[in-house]
């Protein structure tokens, strides 16, 4: 099992390998230096802007198993406005940067098989 936080430029900022089945997405975050610091409000700074408001740290796209925590967005399993929709295509296409992260580890090194 590999969970991993990765950004757009194919940079992985932490990587957790466990043995599938005995870990799940909160036994990863309960483990994880990573989120540890992000609590610790130490993480690394990643400014951005969204309607003229400038955030420092960067958010995580993740599952509905995740807490409620304001750098986690979660999905919308159902797209019920335009504005709803184009979210959710955007946030698709951004998880997909983490699987191509994933494949750029697997072809030189077969770490996932």
């Amino acid at each position: 099992m590999l969970e991993a936080v990765a950004s757009y430029d194919l940079w992985i900022w932490q990587a957790f390998f466990g043995v599938a089945g005995a870990n799940n997405d909160l036994t990863v975050l309960i483990n994880s230096q990573f989120f540890d610091d992000l609590l610790d409000d130490i993480a690394p700074m990643a400014p951005f802007e969204v309607n003229g408001v400038i955030f420092e740290k960067g958010y995580y796209l993740v599952d509905d198993i995740y807490p409620q925590w304001s750098s986690f967005v979660k999905s919308f399993w159902v797209a019920i406005s335009e504005k709803n929709a184009l979210f959710k295509r955007k946030q698709e296409n951004a998880r997909k940067d983490v699987e191509r992260s994933f494949g750029v580890i697997q072809g030189p090194w077969h770490i996932i098989c």
